[in-house]
């Protein structure tokens, strides 16, 4: 499971009523790293300046998007004294925002079976202070659920039709980003939506695993993700090695590689397509004795 590197933030304050600020303020919880704040006053934009960049301004692949990949750059240089290729900085930098652009819609619909609809202009992101904000105009939940009272909200029938509302909602605020870091990336459209489900399945499966609720999760996502549903690329992938003491160790293979073996060729990622299933087992085996 690959997270982006967010800085630790302040606790979040209490959220306002809404369809997801309970599962907002949970996810802050369980990983301080990132606070979601909801724009609810009408008026109020999206933030901008002081470290803010809207993902409309990264769709648009001007200015706003040179900048966030400019922190990238220094970040690379800083940690580890050499010059990435740009397309591996674009890699990183689209990293870095999806993965937690992902969470604003995996983990509502993991913890409380709601969907919301977040317009690329609603949704800007501080990547130093590890925060979002958004607008949740619109959401989708179950018949039954309380929030079904609640203003933009639109009944579906069953589980599946919501998780159709999840992967619809995940791909309209993706794509215009997609758009705009995919010339950058010199990724095509095919190994662009594939990154995008790597995004969405780790996110939540690390959440998941904080929450105490993994294998929950890990079922969700291959529901969620069964491998032929457009525009996404690739199933959730998930899979189980066996340890060395006859352990169950579950790994994943990603849809595509994240490039940082062109910094580190030697430190591959446990779900990198370039990691051997003996090399998996050595790193997940370990990563289990430093946790126990």
């Amino acid at each position: 499971m690959t997270v982006p590197a967010l800085l630790p933030s302040p606790a979040a304050r209490p959220a306002a009523a809404s369809a997801v600020a309970d599962s907002y303020a949970r996810l802050t919880e369980v990983f301080p790293s990132l606070v979601v704040r909801e724009l609810t006053d009408p008026a109020e934009r999206a933030p901008r300046g002081g470290g803010w960049v809207g993902a409309d301004e990264l769709a648009e692949a001007g200015p706003a998007l040179d900048a966030f990949l400019a922190w990238d750059n220094a970040q690379v240089l800083r940690d580890y004294g050499q010059q990435a290729r740009p397309d591996v900085i674009a890699s990183f930098a689209l990293h870095r925002y999806a993965w937690p652009a992902c969470l604003l819609v995996t983990v509502p619909w993991f913890l409380h079976r709601r969907v919301p609809r977040i317009k690329v202009g609603d949704i800007a992101f501080q990547r130093v202070l590890g925060r979002m904000a958004v607008r949740v105009e619109s959401f989708a939940c179950l018949p039954g659920d309380p929030a079904a009272a609640l203003p933009g909200a639109r009944v579906v029938p069953d589980e599946e039709a919501l998780r159709s509302e999840a992967r619809a909602a995940l791909a309209e605020q993706l794509e215009p980003v997609l758009e705009g870091f995919g010339p950058r990336m010199r990724r095509r459209k095919h190994a662009l939506w594939g990154m995008a489900t790597d995004e969405i399945v780790e996110g939540l499966w690390y959440i998941a695993h904080l929450l105490g609720d993994e294998q929950r999760a890990m079922a969700e996502l291959e529901l969620l993700l069964p491998g032929a549903t457009a525009p996404y690329r690739a199933s959730a992938g998930f899979r189980e090695l066996t340890g060395p003491n006859g352990e169950s160790l579950p790994t994943r293979d990603r849809a595509t590689c994240c490039l940082f073996y062109t910094l580190r060729p030697e430190d591959t990622c446990t779900t990198c397509p370039r990691t051997c299933d003996a090399d998996r087992v050595k790193k997940l085996s370990a990563e289990a004795v430093t946790s126990a």
